[in-house]
């Protein structure tokens, strides 16, 4: 990027990398911000929405090895910028000889050197053998051998200076025969071990491997039962010796003894079990189905019927206080006592209690207790917690074989294993992308087919039976794992480095695809009424392609990509505030996830930026009614009380600075405001754009704004690292500055 394309306030730092667009245009003639944010200033209360952008289209560049110097600007109709030189332009872009110059006139030297070549013309084996005279040519044998039906040849060690075009057609054979021996063996891998990823070219058909939509998992090779002989007696033997030494597969393990036995905790009652049970199958139970709600409410109704908390094992007892608590952190009658805030917090003390801490042998209990606590840590923005807790429940699943495709199993026992590990999978994925942290899960070592499309009550031991008329699914988990299972690309693509257009491309095809997959309410360009239910499970859809398109925001990148990917961040908070329009305000706080929360905190800032600032309005009282219902949202709002005030102190200082530059129109005595132009310069502030990219900032590869602060003083520590808080209690799950991150004075500045 030349040094006058350089228009931040703040010098990014130059690139080469290339983020086209079709939408954006070359360096030499850059659009002004009111075609890359259409609408600038808009003060319309109506919510509409600007046509989508188009895709984003990025060449690729040679090698910085090559040394070659820059191409000229590329038209977006030039696919690699070759069409975008005159045919006697060089690669290099310096001026070189005419396509005339080079052939020369007729009778020139060039057709003397031509008549020397044909005389010099090599001699077929058979004929230097003979020594006579040979007059093969470039497709055709020679006379000679052709009489005496000999196979005319050139192998002599003199004569291997065949011509190119004899040696571009014996590659063209080559590679023919190649292609059609890699196809049948394509074909043949095809028929044994499902589809292929490789098109029959050899090239990645799919950039970054994106799994079909409702697709399976790729099953792992395993030894077919019958290519080994029965093993009865060794099976009985190993079972009994083994002990002490390995575990057999999960299906084949004996019920281990139970040597954990914690004093039993004291049952709530029974009213506010049943409105916390039901604040939690409307709300995780939609998205994340691990436990049997029938199966799982007539045992509560054994536990408080019989009393029966002496006789139930720990591990159920721990995943009956992780639903409660998880039920409190949705539940409107809960929320509004005087000790909502602590209740969820004691629900997870408990659950904690209830399991053992050193247990060498699991159960599925205990695994759904272990993924539902880390669910409410995350919630409760305790996320290294969760993490750490997410980490144990990987951990545990793995060592259950969730991850692989096993059994046999009852068809309740079953289902609930697949749905279990797929719910850990979500969790790892979506925690990964929001902390920056590596996943724990890597595709290539789980093979488990994916859930039923099936609700709970329509699944028996005895099999599935969905009855004909039945209403439609109401858990949301297929079309969560259908976004989620992309995430892995979309961490690839989020490397350092320019993501290439077929990546952009195929993710952003993907997204649209897993789009369909939801109701078509869901859509952005719907104009009916959409449940608030189903802006939870959109919030990982929303929040995968903001992260998607933020990317280039980085000072790396030309002015032209950082436009580029503003304009879609903006686009995407656009679609978001219409989901929010066309939803019940009123319900939003009960279904509001964690994720859902912090994806309109990032919308309202990239609102507020590029002068959306009704859609902004719509966001920030989406928040409002949010309020203290997620922790999070404290400070979030706090965050964009600063941001806010920075950005109206920016605009006054670039507004000054246009009315001393400008001169007032004709009989006026004060001058114009551009109010584009001063948009524009808002876009283009370096602070504004690293406060916009919010936590992005937290990524230890993808973050800028931490470059040269090791050389500054270090900041002073308020505290002891042993100094104990404010807090009543040592948790910091009972602890609002644990969970809010702020103190008491900076939490009321919301």
């Amino acid at each position: 990027m030349s040094t006058s394309q350089n228009v931040y306030t703040r010098s990014p730092n130059p690139s080469n990398r290339s983020y086209d667009s079709s939408s954006v245009s070359s360096a030499t003639s850059p659009k002004s911000l009111s075609q890359f944010a259409p609408g600038a200033m808009n003060t319309n209360p109506r919510l509409n929405l600007p046509a989508t952008p188009q895709p984003i289209g990025i060449p690729p560049l040679p090698p910085v090895s090559q040394g070659f110097q820059s191409y000229g600007p590329m038209t977006t109709s030039s696919s690699l910028g070759h069409e975008s030189l005159a045919s006697n332009e060089s690669v290099a872009s310096t001026p070189g000889p005419s396509t005339s110059q080079l052939a020369g006139p007729p009778g020139s030297q060039g057709q003397k050197r031509a008549y020397r070549q044909r005389r010099k013309d090599p001699s077929c084996d058979a004929c230097r053998e003979r020594k006579v005279k040979c007059d093969a040519t470039e497709t055709a044998s020679c006379s000679e051998c052709s009489s005496r039906n000999v196979k005319c040849q050139f192998t002599k060690e003199t004569n291997r200076r065949m011509s190119s075009i004899k040696q571009v057609q014996d590659l063209e054979k080559q590679m023919e025969r190649v292609k059609r021996e890699n196809s049948g063996l394509r074909r043949m891998l095809q028929d044994r071990e499902g589809p292929m990823e490789l098109d029959a070219e050899g090239g990645n058909e799919n950039a970054f491997n994106l799994p079909a939509i409702g697709s399976e998992p790729k099953r792992r090779k395993r030894s077919a039962p019958g290519q080994v002989p029965d093993l009865y007696r060794a099976r009985s033997n190993v079972r009994d010796f083994s002990r002490g030494i390995w575990k057999p597969p999960a299906q084949f393990r004996e019920r281990a003894p139970v040597f954990f036995d914690p004093p039993r905790p004291e049952l709530p009652a029974r009213h506010l079990v049943d409105q916390l049970l039901h604040a939690y199958y409307t709300s995780s139970h939609s998205m994340f189905p691990i436990i049997h709600f029938p199966t799982f409410r007539a045992s509560v109704n054994d536990l408080y019927n019989s009393n029966g908390a002496s006789r139930t094992s720990p591990a159920w007892l721990s995943l009956f206080f992780a639903v409660l608590a998880t039920g409190s952190l949705f539940s409107q009658t809960s929320n509004s006592q005087p000790n909502s805030f602590y209740e969820p917090a004691e629900f997870l003390e408990t659950a904690n209690k209830m399991l053992d801490p050193w247990a060498n042998d699991f159960t599925l209990d205990y695994v759904r207790a272990l993924a539902l606590v880390s669910l409410c840590l995350n919630e409760m923005n305790l996320k290294s917690a969760a993490w750490t807790w997410l980490g144990r429940a990987v951990r545990v699943s793995q060592d259950l074989g969730l991850h692989i495709e096993s059994g046999p199993w009852p068809v309740i026992e079953g289902e609930m294993r697949r749905r279990t590990w797929w719910m850990i999978y979500i969790l790892d994925r979506t925690m990964a992308t929001e902390l920056g942290r590596p996943v724990s899960i890597s595709d290539s070592d789980c093979d488990v087919p994916l859930p039923a499309g099936v609700d709970d009550q329509f699944i028996h031991d005895g099999g599935m039976m969905v009855p004909t008329g039945a209403e439609p699914l109401t858990h949301s988990l297929l079309a969560v794992i259908h976004v989620v299972r992309s995430y892995s690309s979309l961490i690839d693509a989020l490397s350092p480095g320019a993501l290439a257009t077929t990546h952009l491309s195929s993710l952003d095809t993907h997204f649209k695809k897993c789009l369909n997959t939801f109701p078509p309410a869901c859509d952005p360009s719907s104009t009916v009424p959409l449940a608030p239910h189903f802006l939870a499970p959109l919030a990982y859809l929303f929040h995968a392609r903001l992260l998607l398109h933020r990317h280039h925001l980085h000072p790396e990148y030309p002015v032209e990509a950082r436009m580029a990917s503003l304009e879609s961040c903006t686009h995407i908070s656009l679609e978001t505030t219409s989901l929010l329009h066309r939803s019940n305000s009123a319900l939003l706080a009960d279904g509001a996830t964690s994720l859902l929360t912090t994806h309109i905190f990032r919308c309202a800032l990239f609102l507020l930026l590029t002068g959306y600032l009704d859609h902004a309005l719509a966001a920030v009282r989406a928040l409002a009614s949010i309020d203290r219902r997620r922790d999070v949202t404290v400070a979030c709002g706090r965050y964009l009380s600063f941001f806010v005030a920075t950005l109206g102190a920016k605009r006054v200082e670039y507004t000054n600075y246009l009315a001393r530059t400008a001169a007032p129109p004709f009989g006026s005595s004060r001058p114009s405001i551009d109010q584009t132009a001063l948009l524009q310069m808002l876009s283009r502030d370096e602070d504004l754009l690293a406060y916009a990219s919010a936590d992005l900032q937290a990524s230890p590869d993808a973050s800028w704004l931490w470059a040269g602060a090791e050389r500054e003083v270090p900041l002073p520590q308020t505290s002891s690292p042993f100094q104990h808080s404010t807090a009543t209690s040592s948790s910091g799950l009972f602890s609002p500055e644990a969970r809010t991150g702020l103190k008491e004075v900076e939490g009321k500045e919301w």
